[in-house]
C-alpha cells in the first residue's frame, strides 16, 4: 500500500494543502489539536472532491444505462462468435462505437478519486511515522498526532501493535473498537448502495449477464472493504466512510428523480408524476417536461409503466404533448351535456338495441324509442307486388310441364329455373 501511495505523491502536496486550509477554519471553532478539526477537514476534502466529480457521475449513470440497453446485443455477439474470441472482441468494439458507449465510463468516479485516496493515505502514513509531508510542517504534524476521533488517533490502524498505539497516546482497545465500527459501517453502506441499485433502479424487463455481474459485486465489494479496511488508518476510514455515504445519498436522489426506464423506481416516479400532473393540470418544471417528452417520443416502444402513465392521463382528460407539456384533451373539452355545462368525461357512443328474431326476419327495425309504429311508406318486398290471379288448374298445368318455354316462378323450397323431371320409379 505504501508503494502504491508513493506513486501518487505528485498530488500529495495539493491534498495536504486543502486539508490544512480546512483545518485552519475548523481549528478556530473546535481547537487546532482536536479530532473534530482534523476529522471535519477530511470530510470536507471528500465533499469537495465529490462535488468536482459530479459531471463524471452523470456520465457514469448514462454509461451504465447504455450498457444495460446493449446487453441483449452483446449476448447475441457472444453466442455467435463464441469460438472466435478475436472476432468477438472486434464486434464488441464496433457495437460500442456505433452506440457511442464506453464500458470504462461506469468506473470513472472511482478511477478519478483513487489518486486523492492514495494521496491522503500517504499523508496520514507520514503523520503516523512522524514525517512532514506536503505542506504539513512540524507544528501541524504534532497537532495531527494529538488529534483523536472517539479515542482513536487519526493515523492509527487496526493492525498496529500496542507499542505503536501507546506512542500515539491511545489504547489498543479504543483503536480496534473504533476502526471495527467504522469498517462495519463502511461495508454496510457499500452493500446498501449496491442493493438499492439492484432492487430499484435496474430494468427488470431484460434479464442480462450485466445484472448478474452487478449482483455479484453487491457481495464482493463489502467483503473487499472489510479485508482492506483493517490496514487503513482511522483518517482514511473517515474518508472512505464519508465517500460511501455521499454515494448512497447521491444515488438515492438519482433513483428518486431520474430512475432507469423499466425499473421499479420508474413505476413509483411515474405514479407520483401522474398525481402531480392531474392535480395541477400541467407539468411543473423542466425535469418533468423532459420525462414526459421522452415518454411521448418513444411511441410504441413504451414500457408497461409508461403506457399506464399515458393511459391514465387520457382517462383524466389530459393529453401529453411532444414538447413535454400536458394539455386538456380536446375530446373532453368539446363534450357538453344538454343544459350547456361541460361534462366530466368524454361522450359515450350509443350502441343500437339488439333486434329480435321476428324483427330480423321481417326486415323491419324497431325504433330506438321502443314502440313500433306502422310504416306509412309502401313496402318494396316481393310478396306485396300485385300478381294476376290464375285458376288453380292452369297453375298446376304450368308447373307440371317441364318442357314449356315459359319460365315459371319457383315455389317455396324449390330452386329457380326449369325443374328436372322425376324419373319413373322401377317396380
Amino acid at each position: 500500500m505504501d508503494t502504491i501511495a508513493s506513486l501518487f505523491s505528485f498530488i500529495t502536496t495539493p491534498v495536504s494543502w486543502v486539508i490544512v486550509q480546512f483545518h485552519t477554519v475548523y481549528g478556530s471553532l473546535f481547537g487546532p489539536d482536536t479530532g473534530w478539526a482534523w476529522g471535519l477537514s477530511i470530510v470536507s476534502l471528500v465533499i469537495l472532491i465529490r462535488i468536482c466529480l459530479i459531471p463524471l457521475f452523470v456520465k457514469q449513470i448514462k454509461a451504465t444505462r447504455a450498457m444495460q440497453t446493449l446487453q441483449p446485443e452483446m449476448k447475441k455477439i457472444q453466442e455467435r462468435y463464441k469460438n472466435d474470441k478475436q472476432r468477438q472482441s472486434e464486434e464488441m468494439m464496433k457495437l460500442y462505437k456505433e452506440s457511442g458507449t464506453n464500458p470504462l465510463s461506469s468506473c470513472l468516479p472511482i478511477l478519478a478519486q483513487s489518486p486523492f485516496f492514495f494521496a491522503l493515505y500517504h499523508v496520514l502514513n507520514g503523520i503516523a511515522s512522524g514525517k512532514t509531508i506536503g505542506v504539513i510542517n512540524d507544528q501541524l504534524l504534532l497537532s495531527a498526532q494529538k488529534a483523536h476521533i472517539f479515542g482513536a488517533p487519526l493515523a492509527a490502524k487496526f493492525t498496529d501493535s500496542a507499542a505503536k498505539v501507546h506512542a500515539l497516546h491511545a489504547s489498543l482497545t479504543d483503536v480496534r473498537v473504533v476502526t471495527a465500527v467504522m469498517i462495519v459501517l463502511m461495508s454496510a453502506s457499500q452493500f446498501y448502495t449496491q442493493r438499492q441499485l439492484m432492487t430499484k433502479n435496474v430494468d427488470t424487463t431484460v434479464k442480462t449477464p450485466f445484472m448478474q455481474q452487478q449482483k455479484m459485486l453487491m457481495y464482493v465489494f463489502p467483503v473487499m472493504f472489510a479485508v482492506f479496511g483493517i490496514n487503513f488508518p482511522v483518517g482514511v476510514l473517515v474518508y472512505w466512510l464519508t465517500t460511501n455515504v455521499w454515494t448512497m445519498g447521491q444515488q438515492m436522489y438519482v433513483i428518486h428523480n431520474n430512475p432507469t426506464p423499466g425499473s421499479k423506481a420508474q413505476a413509483a416516479y411515474l405514479e407520483r408524476l401522474y398525481k402531480h400532473v392531474t392535480h395541477h393540470g400541467k407539468t411543473r418544471n423542466r425535469r418533468e417536461k423532459a420525462i414526459v417528452k421522452a415518454i411521448v417520443a418513444k411511441g410504441r416502444d413504451r414500457n408497461e409503466f409508461e403506457r399506464r402513465f399515458i393511459n391514465g392521463l387520457t382517462k383524466a382528460g389530459l393529453a401529453a404533448q411532444s414538447d413535454g407539456t400536458v394539455m386538456k384533451s380536446e375530446a373532453v373539452a368539446v363534450a357538453t351535456v344538454e343544459d350547456g355545462t361541460p361534462s366530466t368525461g368524454a361522450p359515450k357512443r350509443q350502441q343500437p338495441k339488439r333486434q329480435t328474431k321476428a324483427q330480423r326476419q321481417s326486415g323491419g327495425a324497431k325504433p330506438v324509442g321502443g314502440s313500433e309504429e306502422p310504416s306509412s311508406s309502401p313496402s318494396l318486398s316481393k310478396s306485396d307486388e300485385p300478381q294476376d290471379a290464375e285458376p288453380a288448374g292452369n297453375a298446376k298445368k304450368a308447373t307440371s310441364q317441364p318442357g314449356s318455354g315459359t319460365r315459371s316462378k319457383a315455389q317455396s323450397g324449390q330452386r329457380k329455373g326449369p325443374q328436372r323431371p322425376k324419373s319413373p320409379s322401377k317396380k
